[in-house]
């Protein structure tokens, strides 16, 4: 659910924001303030921070306060996640993290165009809500997350679409990993354009 009637000029529905390490996909391991979009109307029925679909039971904030955050945190490397960011017109928001010369990447299941400059565009589409075109054509790394035998036959349709450049990437859903994994593996040794991702914040024990 999105807000309505909001000026993203001046602000943002937020549930949370943190400086902590990347846990997934070609960035994992890096340090990066997340700013969690709250919003969502794609439903996926494994997604681990539902508390963010209601963007009207989270406050509006400033972009002024976040990017005194961002600046606090002294972090180089910010991801925008949700929720579903590419809901809201991210200009005002990407421009003002490109002028201190950060670099951005926003996760997005690609059901909106996007509005606003980002460096590396992760596309995680899902069964729940078809993408747009435009995911296909910016997305630097496709993200798919394996839940159902029937997901790798999904992956595939999704990677024939991407652009030549994105990297590939299979993640098993959380709950599911001791199920999943043997079987990513072995189908990645069989098909190598594809790469493993897990959630390794979650081994970490940090958000």
């Amino acid at each position: 659910m999105q807000v309505k009637d909001i000026d993203t000029t001046k602000e943002l529905p937020i549930m949370e924001y943190f400086y902590t390490i990347q846990g997934e996909g070609s960035y994992a391991g890096r340090a990066a303030f997340f700013i969690r979009l709250a919003g969502c109307d794609v439903g996926c029925v494994w997604c681990d921070v539902k508390e963010s679909w209601n963007a009207n039971e989270h406050p509006l904030l400033t972009i002024d306060f976040i990017i005194e955050e961002v600046v606090k945190s002294g972090a180089n490397f910010v991801v925008i996640t949700g929720g579903e960011p590419a809901m809201y017109d991210l200009t005002e928001l990407t421009k003002r993290l490109k002028v201190l010369q950060l670099e951005i990447a926003i996760e997005t299941s690609g059901t909106y165009a996007l509005i606003g400059h980002i460096d590396w565009y992760c596309f995680s589409p899902k069964k729940f809500k078809q993408p747009v075109q435009d995911a296909y054509d910016k997305a630097a790394e496709l993200k798919v997350i394996i839940n159902h035998p029937s997901d790798f036959e999904f992956a595939e349709l999704h990677a024939s679409k991407v652009n030549s450049l994105c990297k590939l990437y299979l993640q098993p859903e959380w709950s599911k990993q001791d199920r999943f994994l043997p079987e990513i593996i072995a189908y990645v040794k069989r098909y190598p354009k594809w790469r493993i991702s897990l959630q390794t914040h979650k081994f970490m024990q940090i958000p």
